[in-house]
């Protein structure tokens, strides 16, 4: 017994030896329930409160600053419980400081897509709408983007966002998800959940979700349908670079400034969906042995913690 003991403990040291360090820490984050609870919990109590009170006549609503306040506190969730648990664990906080600051030495071409791959797959499906007649003042600038937030600047809104998001998602809860699943597998739950996130927005009037769904299904479809393979695309970069979350930061926030900035019409974006879907398998079939293999560091020890 005590000889197979030690072989086992050979076996996880060879295991962690052949991980770089950045990909041995995964095992550290080991709070997912408690994560995403919390990240359900408070942006949909937010939201739909928020979402509520919006519908109201002006002389009962609150006022705008409030329902900023709200959507804030929704959006901030993620990141302030992955603060918490990140915080009190110096491993962790070694290994979100050097994922966060420290920019991607290899690897310079999946940084490059993290830059190029939505600014271009909208311009694309943009000109195949034109085959099949919408418009070419779709390339033009918008004056505006399509939706309010409380009174601050959309354009503010649509940096912002993703930066407080991807503090949240790519520093503890995809990590969380890819210490017990393959790649693909943490991919698609999380997409799935990510929909879900968002569904209390659609209440809130003047939103982004609350106007894509007045503009009908088939558009409410596609944002949800456009989650998976975006959030694929974007895991696939975020590990092809040593798990950088400044990569899943420009990954996010050029989805959003890309798809406000030209009057794309709603159309365009379904044929960007679809475009991405396919870029997806194609990127899935060559990248088999990263999405569908079960990752080495699953297989390394439990971080002790002192949350239950």
């Amino acid at each position: 017994m005590s000889a197979a003991v030690c072989q086992t403990a050979t076996n996880l040291e060879i295991s962690s030896a052949r991980l770089p360090e950045n990909l041995a820490n995964i095992s550290a984050y080991r709070h997912v329930g408690f994560f995403y609870l919390g990240a359900t919990a408070i942006p949909w109590a937010t939201w739909l409160f928020a979402g509520w009170n919006s519908h109201r006549p002006p002389g009962l609503s609150w006022p705008p600053s409030i329902l900023l306040a709200l959507g804030t506190l929704g959006l901030a969730a993620p990141m302030l419980l992955a603060s918490v648990l990140i915080g009190r664990d110096p491993i962790l906080r070694r290994d979100v400081i050097n994922r966060l600051f420290r920019w991607p030495r290899q690897g310079g071409r999946f940084v490059a897509l993290a830059f190029l791959l939505m600014p271009v797959s909208i311009l694309l499906a943009q000109v195949l709408s034109l085959t099949v007649g919408y418009g070419a003042t779709q390339f033009r600038f918008a004056q505006h983007p399509s939706f309010t937030m409380g009174g601050m600047s959309a354009w503010a809104i649509l940096v912002i966002a993703p930066v407080v998001e991807e503090l949240g998602w790519h520093t503890y809860g995809t990590d969380a998800l890819l210490r017990r699943w393959p790649v693909f597998a943490s991919s698609m739950l999380f997409a799935a959940y990510w929909g879900i996130w968002h569904i209390p927005l659609s209440s809130i009037k003047g939103y982004y979700h609350s106007n894509v769904m007045m503009s009908g299904w088939l558009y409410s479809l596609n944002f949800l349908l456009s989650i998976f393979p975006f959030v694929m695309l974007m895991n696939w970069l975020y590990l092809r670079t040593g798990r950088n979350i400044s990569v899943a930061v420009v990954f996010h926030i050029t989805a959003g400034v890309f798809n406000e900035i030209l009057q794309t019409d709603p159309a365009s974006k379904v044929i960007q969906t679809g475009l991405l879907i396919l870029l997806s398998f194609i990127v899935l079939w060559r990248e088999r042995a990263l999405f569908f293999q079960k990752p080495a560091f699953a297989t390394l020890p439990t971080h002790p913690s002192s949350l239950p």
